[in-house]
């Protein structure tokens, strides 16, 4: 198949008024205790000067999570909001926070290991 290149970039020429802010991603998995991936984890993210989250998502089937940011040198924490979650074997699911430094523009990675 060949793609119009000019219907793709047309809409990202300068002067049309549809540039798109520079962003950050932090992207990471949520890993079990077993050291596979879980689905459905409450993912939270909040600026390491504020107190409560300022962002939430699930993990994906693949345990991933992606969370979209303004790019800027900012520290992050994320963490898995539990909240009564169990393992396979019946075990409360507990986590940790984990603190994510952006520098400007780029895709950090990390991972929630919960034990």
């Amino acid at each position: 198949m060949c793609l119009d290149k000019s219907a793709v970039a047309g809409s990202f020429l300068p002067g049309d008024g549809n540039h798109e802010k520079p962003y950050a991603v932090i992207f990471g998995t949520v890993w079990g205790p077993d050291d596979h991936p879980l689905y459905g984890v409450k993912v939270k993210l909040r600026r390491e000067d504020d107190k409560k989250a300022r962002w939430e998502l699930y993990s994906d089937h693949n345990g991933e999570f992606a969370f979209r940011i303004h790019a800027g040198r900012q520290d992050y924490v994320i963490w898995a909001d539990l909240n009564g979650r169990k393992s396979h074997d019946g075990n409360q699911l507990h986590g940790e926070e984990v603190k994510v430094h952006v520098d400007g523009d780029e895709r950090v990675d990390t991972g929630l290991h919960l034990k």
